[in-house]
């Protein structure tokens, strides 16, 4: 029987099987942002340990940063304490550090596979949950806890026991106005936020094949809120011209080499899921969450369902919703656009053609914050910066920002703000804020209409 892309890659880093299930795995890269240095360095120093293969390993801010423009790191004295670790264990350490206004700072999640580091085939963790984004490459990606970031730290190595298979198949061409935030919003929405718990998951279908790179990140990204830990896309032709050329990435021979060893990853025909899901993107609505879940969602032009269980009923509560109401028209008070799910020169292209020519409503307060500084200067290069200023957008510096609002930077206590990130639960964006979560083009919508807004009546 032939093996799936998750089963190949796992079977090339096994190191040892150590019984019960559980395999000791090596990790090709380590990424770390500044919470797990904080977090993991200090047991590192209390148990006398030494970072084992520094060249593996890769820092850059971007959880407690403030992204105000001029910013040069927190915003508040235990952020900035947070940073000057940062900076001081990965110079002891000889760990690379991409720090404020270098080239490659940015949320982790989208330097990897900008810079070239995330390569199909490889192992990549980071000690945060969307680290599934880089499996948009063909990458075994996935979040960990620090006491695993302590463990990789001094060994490069991984104990984990092997999950399920999952292959989500997306066929059909997605109508005008929806994107691939759609795509998985609405997959949650059909299976459950638990829906692939104990998963790897494949995506896969004619829809996915016709994604770019930055497109499949997305799809990737949302993985772990549709309860699985891991989401991959096979690599192909599009794969191997994204990373051509990065910075990071192997090139000459070295390159032609690595694609040939790329092109045996992909599911061999015969092989078998544990379980299958399909979806039909073609028949989709842009898609809008209503609740305090990612798989409290409907199409824009839908109504509130009726909540089937006490936990919604509490989430229309929480969220000021009633039941039977239409979503479209729901006046907002917020708009984000950023984080590591929708934070990418493509992402801000498509919200930039909706804010074209137009004004942020009155009332609303929206933001645009890029993923990384590659991403910034690209898009300012292009002129999507003005295109939000002139509607007025705020333009600011990369970080991960309202999306976790670890340094504070949150909405009102019940402000509604229709968000691009990836989690829309209780107290996410600040104490008894309101997050409803969309594409960027939703978003972009919401933030000129005042109200969610069904984003194809604008496009032009």
């Amino acid at each position: 029987m032939g093996q799936t892309l998750f089963e190949k890659i796992w079977a090339e880093h096994v190191v040892a099987d150590l019984g019960g299930g559980a395999n000791l795995l090596h990790v090709d890269r380590h990424y770390l942002h500044e919470l797990c240095v904080s977090r993991g360095f200090p047991t590192m120093h209390e148990r006398g340990l030494a970072v084992r293969n520094p060249d593996l390993t890769f820092a850059a801010p971007d959880h407690v940063i403030s992204t105000a423009p001029g910013r040069t790191g927190g915003a508040f004295p235990w952020s900035i304490k947070v940073m000057d670790m940062l900076r001081i264990e990965t110079r002891k350490a000889g760990i690379r550090l991409f720090d404020i206004g270098e080239d490659g700072q940015g949320i982790l999640h989208v330097i990897g596979p900008e810079l070239g580091l995330t390569l199909p085939g490889t192992m990549v963790v980071c000690g945060d949950s969307h680290t599934c984004t880089n499996g948009a490459l063909g990458a075994l990606a996935f979040g960990i806890g620090i006491s695993e970031v302590v463990h990789i730290l001094a060994t490069q190595t991984i104990v984990q026991r092997k999950p399920k298979t999952m292959r989500a198949t997306f066929e059909g061409a997605p109508a005008r106005g929806v994107y691939s935030k759609d795509l998985i919003l609405a997959l949650i929405g059909k299976i459950g936020a638990a829906g692939g718990a104990g998963y790897a998951i494949e995506y896969a279908g004619s829809a996915v094949r016709a994604l770019e790179l930055e497109a499949r990140m997305t799809l990737c990204n949302l993985s772990i809120e549709l309860g699985a830990k891991i989401g991959m896309v096979a690599p192909d032709d599009k794969t191997y011209a994204y990373v051509k050329g990065r910075r990071f990435a192997p090139s000459g021979a070295q390159f032609d080499a690595a694609v040939e060893h790329w092109k045996t990853l992909p599911t061999d025909p015969d092989a078998k899921f544990d379980r299958e899901v399909s979806l039909d993107a073609s028949g989709l609505a842009p898609q809008i969450t209503w609740g305090t879940s990612p798989e409290d969602v409907i199409g824009v032009d839908g109504s509130i369902p009726q909540p089937g269980h006490v936990s919604k009923t509490e989430a229309l509560a929480y969220m000021g919703l009633t039941a039977g109401a239409k979503i479209e028209g729901t006046k907002v008070d917020r708009v984000f656009i950023g984080s590591c799910t929708n934070s990418r020169v493509s992402d801000l292209r498509v919200a930039a053609d909706i804010a074209r020519g137009r004004k942020v409503a009155k009332h609303v307060e929206a933001w645009v914050v890029p993923g990384s500084v590659g991403v910034k200067r690209e898009a300012e290069a292009a002129g999507l910066h003005e295109v939000f200023l002139a509607a007025g957008f705020q333009w600011r510096e990369p970080g991960c920002s309202m999306c976790v609002g670890v340094n504070e930077e949150w909405a009102a206590p019940k402000a509604r703000c229709v968000s691009t990130s990836n989690r829309n639960f209780v107290g996410r964006q600040g104490p008894e804020v309101r997050t409803h979560l969309a594409s960027p083009a939703m978003a972009a919508a919401a933030a000129i209409a005042g109200e969610i807004a069904d984003v194809r009546k604008m496009m032009r």
